[in-house]
């Protein structure tokens, strides 16, 4: 009987379900979009491409690994392993092929070897990397013009560069590598035999002893491809492998795992989309019932009448709760299904936008399995129940009088449980902020960031009625002037605040969240660049619009006329134990004229004498308790270990990073060796220097403060990826806004009616609807607006020592702009067409 009846009025009002519907159907079709993001990270396909005619692979490990034994009480011991991905590539000792080349079933062993080689001034829209020409058979790559490199002058690239470049055997071809741009005879064309060109990279092939010079590893290899003889057994060939090389760190790998070995930068995508797509599918998850939470609250008010009557005719508390959660489940369950099925067309945009924005590889490829969209449904389902629950407690519990009585007046004040529970969250808020200001990396400050505008957000919504009425008294005055439409307007709001609230609620969270994302950033980047800004003593900053800047151009720099010192950076990660850590190499030579990091502990004369030694920012030293003198141990780039002794602490870490060490210590251990950025000191003029470097093309002579605007620009593009993975949240958030403010002024056509009888035309109606409108604009504005300070003032504080946020009062001006051009559509829109109808059959019609 109460589902049937719950069928009934799900169609007879139509209108009152629309809005909550709307919300869980949004909520349905983020948590299944972010849900298919974080299952393309766990479960993804690398498909490969330069290894495809090799069907096992022996690679270096690509972790560092550390072991933990815990001593139980018992005199038991518990091993604990863990293992972090490091940031360059690691390589694999040559003499590694000496071991499975004999093993039965191996017919070939292939070594390989992979290193940056892009051409300069020639088009390039993807990867290019260089490769020997004896290992072309690992995909396999065949001739089809030219022949093969015969010497270190001789060059192969790939068919599909080659069309696109236009160019053909006997064509010159200029290449940056690891060292100098060097000029190569192009031999011959090639192509992958069997098979569709690559698509994720361009391949260049140089003569043998060539390839090794460039790789500038010696007796290193990247890769062994593994060939083996007709009709072997690939399990049992690994196994053979893994026995052969037991003791080793090396990695043998078949089928679908070669793609993670050749694509590390898709590898380390999968983390990052793991991260990405659990962050944003739990603050979506918070922001959703936040929102459903309060639209399910008033649609249940607009129907108190309804089910006051119920009561009166002895309906029972449960049979009251049973049909708004038979109610809830039917709305769910119809938003559930079609929410998710619009995730899955919301992934493939949100995925195909991450990979024109570089967040990652086009060869990660999208899963888009069932999980997602059955958890969605079901937490759609969950969340409609709950919210249901939660917002029609009061009228299933209290007395059938007393809920006729709150059908016709609402009540004074909130419930006490509902004004705890704000008081809870408004004290759990604050806590959040406190512990904000504690943190100093970013990794950490992010997330307790976003929680606390969700939970002091929460608490507006608990306390909004309190809230609304002190602030429709504070109102008052300023509004008198408005003539009657203000008092008018002041009186609804203070008579109907938790109708009111429930607009406010989104609102406030759409202005606090929009605030908090914008200005997050630029927070932490303005504070980085005004570090690095003061501590560049440079005249002159080198740029590179190719990979970098090679050594030869630096030492060329060195030597013109009125130079005192140029200082190559090369930046990197490093781990330390399992932590990652930012880090630059720098070249040691005349350091002190070119930087000054503020050296708080130490000396950088001494930092710059020894290549063993490292500075270390401040709050890289607090976390690892170091000082000048002590040993720092750490793995580079590419996981190679390395003892150093403490040289140096500085303040300006966010700046420069956390460590800063000896150029050519990290270049070594990087795939890409060029330097970043040159920085250059003394009296020479920007024409002699562009002089000097007049046969290294791509390299800009610029003055720091050019150089510090691309960086900011650089930065807003590295946003980017942030600001369209907050933006969803925001956009649903928006849509909550519409839909509280629609299901608000369509509930009042009676109200409009009366107005209308009583002699207000329907322009004055309307004023009353923009002033009511403003007004909550108003107030979710400053409860936006302090939410939003709080959190990025406890921000800036941690993370750069100061209580002043960057805030950009043009941005902040748009954002409420946006807020007030949408609450004014969002009730003018509603406010018209509840107008339309004659106010004496309004009025007469039945409640």
């Amino acid at each position: 009987m109460m589902l049937r009846y719950a069928l009934r009025t799900i169609r007879d009002r139509k209108g009152g379900f629309l809005g909550a519907l709307l919300a869980l159907m949004c909520a349905a079709a983020l948590i299944t979009a972010c849900g298919t993001l974080l299952e393309t990270g766990l479960r993804g396909r690398i498909a490969t491409e330069r290894y495809a005619a090799a069907p096992l692979v022996v690679s270096a490990d690509q972790n560092v690994h550390r072991t933990t034994v815990k001593h139980k009480g018992n005199g038991e011991t518990k091993a604990k392993h863990k293992a972090k991905p490091v940031a360059e590539r690691a390589w694999l000792p040559g003499p590694t092929a000496d071991r499975i080349r004999s093993l039965e079933g191996v017919r070939k062993v292939i070594p390989e070897l992979t290193f940056l080689a892009e051409p300069v001034a020639e088009p390039v829209d993807r990867p290019s990397y260089g490769h020997s020409w004896a290992s072309a058979s690992l995909t396999p790559f065949k001739l089809t013009a030219g022949r093969a490199p015969a010497t270190a002058d001789d060059i192969v690239i790939d068919r599909g560069f080659a069309e696109r470049a236009g160019l053909k055997p006997g064509d010159r071809l200029t290449v940056q590598s690891t060292g100098a741009p060097r000029p190569y005879r192009i031999s011959g064309i090639a192509a992958p035999a069997g098979r569709g060109e690559l698509q994720q990279q361009t391949s260049l092939f140089f003569f043998a002893a060539e390839a090794e010079r460039l790789a500038a590893r010696p007796g290193q290899v990247t890769a062994l491809g593994v060939l083996p003889t007709p009709g072997t057994d690939l399990t049992e060939l690994k196994r053979q492998v893994e026995r052969a090389l037991k003791g080793t760190t090396a990695q043998v790998v078949t089928g679908d795992d070669r793609g993670p070995v050749e694509f590390l930068d898709a590898a380390g995508a999968r983390i990052k989309l793991v991260s990405m797509g659990g962050a944003m599918g739990g603050t979506s998850l918070l922001v959703a019932i936040l929102v459903v939470v309060g639209t399910f609250a008033l649609s249940i008010q607009q129907r108190h009448r309804e089910l006051a009557l119920l009561r009166a005719i002895a309906a029972t508390s449960r049979q009251i709760r049973r049909l708004l959660g038979r109610e809830a489940l039917i709305v769910g369950a119809v938003a559930g299904v079609l929410g998710s099925l619009a995730g899955l067309p919301l992934n493939t945009w949100l995925h195909s936008r991450f990979i024109d924005m570089g967040a990652i590889p086009a060869n990660l490829e999208r899963t888009a399995g069932i999980c997602p969209a059955v958890v969605a449904v079901a937490v759609t389902l969950l969340g409609a129940w709950s919210a249901a629950w939660i917002s029609g407690r009061r009228i299933a519990r209290i007395h059938p009088a007393e809920a006729m009585a709150e059908s016709a007046v609402e009540r004074d004040r909130p419930a006490r449980g509902r004004i705890a529970a704000g008081l809870v969250l408004l004290v759990g808020g604050g806590v959040l902020v406190a512990v904000l200001s504690g943190l100093r990396t970013e990794a950490a400050s992010t997330p307790v960031t976003f929680l606390a505008v969700v939970v002091l957000a929460t608490a507006v919504s608990l306390l909004g009625p309190l809230l609304i009425r002190t602030a429709s008294a504070l109102l008052a005055g300023p509004l008198r002037p408005a003539g009657f439409g203000g008092t008018l307007a002041t009186a609804n709001i203070r008579g109907n605040s938790t109708r009111m609230a429930a607009v406010v609620t989104p609102l406030t969270l759409l202005i606090g969240m929009t605030c908090t994302v914008l200005f997050v950033q630029p927070t932490l980047g303005g504070a980085a660049r005004t570090q690095a800004r003061e501590g560049t003593r440079a005249t002159w900053v080198l740029a590179a619009q190719g990979p970098g800047i090679p050594s030869v151009a630096a030492e060329a720099v060195r030597t013109t006329q009125g130079v005192t010192a140029a200082t190559e950076v090369v930046r990197t990660t490093v781990r330390v134990g399992l932590d990652k850590y930012q880090a630059q190499g720098v070249t040691q030579a005349g350091l002190s004229r070119t930087w000054d990091p503020e050296v708080t502990g130490g000396s950088l004369a001494d930092f710059a004498a020894d290549p063993r030694t490292a500075a270390v920012s401040e709050l890289a030293a607090e976390q690892l308790g170091l000082h000048s003198g002590s040993t720092l141990k750490l793995h580079l780039g590419d996981g190679t270990p390395a003892t150093l002794t403490v040289a140096a602490v500085y303040a300006r870490g966010l700046g420069f990073g956390d460590l800063t060490l000896s150029h050519d210590l990290v270049a070594r251990h990087m795939d890409n060796p060029l330097a970043v950025t040159v920085l250059v000191a003394g009296d020479s003029d920007h024409g002699r220097l562009a002089a000097a470097l007049k046969k290294f093309p791509g390299i800009a002579v610029l003055a720091p403060a050019t150089a510090d605007r691309l960086q900011a620009d650089r930065q807003q593009e590295n946003s980017e990826v942030n600001y369209l993975a907050m933006g969803l949240m925001l956009a649903f958030t928006a849509i909550a806004v519409v839909n509280t403010l629609a299901m608000s002024v369509s509930e009042r056509i009676k109200e409009f009616a009366m107005l209308r009888l009583a002699g207000a035309t329907r322009r004055q109606v309307l004023r009353i609807l923009r002033i009511e409108a403003l007004s909550l604009l108003l107030i979710a504005a400053v409860l936006g607006t302090g939410i939003a300070l709080a959190v990025l003032t406890a921000f800036s504080i941690g993370m750069t020592g100061s209580a002043r946020p960057t805030v950009t009062p043009v941005v902040y001006a748009t954002v409420v702009g946006a807020a007030a051009l949408l609450v004014l559509v969002a009730s003018a829109l509603p406010g018209r067409l509840a107008l339309k109808a004659g106010p004496v059959e309004v009025a007469a019609s039945k409640q």
